[in-house]
């Protein structure tokens, strides 16, 4: 299994350009053994379409739905364990609650996470997945 960060489950599911063909690649490549999306993803989408920075043609619960119906999609709860890790990382991280929660659940998983953010790509404390086709 691996994790998507937000922004990647979004370009996925509204099929927007900024999903590189490397990161469609490794999504389809873990489609079977599953691809987590953290409780706290579905926040931030929601958030998103709340202020308007995302745009999407239907109800955000409607589309929220959808989205957790994607194949290989597994909804990773927020549980008491993750919740101490995202305040608990390693060397320096930044203060984003969604990004440490994120972070965390990768790490508590031990599952490398899928990201286009250059804060967590630069973070050393958790794998994450680059282009290598």
């Amino acid at each position: 299994m691996i994790l998507l960060d937000t922004h990647i489950w979004i370009w996925w599911v509204d099929r927007m350009p900024r999903l590189k063909d490397w990161q469609k690649q490794i999504i389809l490549e873990n489609e079977k053994r599953g691809l987590g999306i953290s409780a706290i993803s579905c926040w931030e989408a929601a958030k998103l379409v709340e202020i308007g920075k995302l745009n999407i043609l239907c109800p955000i619960e409607e589309w929220m739905k959808g989205a957790l119906a994607y194949p290989g999609i597994r909804l990773m709860e927020l549980t008491p364990q993750i919740s101490i890790e995202s305040t608990q990382l390693p060397g320096e991280f930044h203060k984003d609650p969604a990004d440490q929660i994120i972070v965390a659940t990768a790490r508590i998983y031990n599952i490398s996470l899928l990201t286009a953010d250059e804060k967590i790509l630069d973070y050393v404390h958790v794998n994450t997945l680059e282009d290598k086709h």
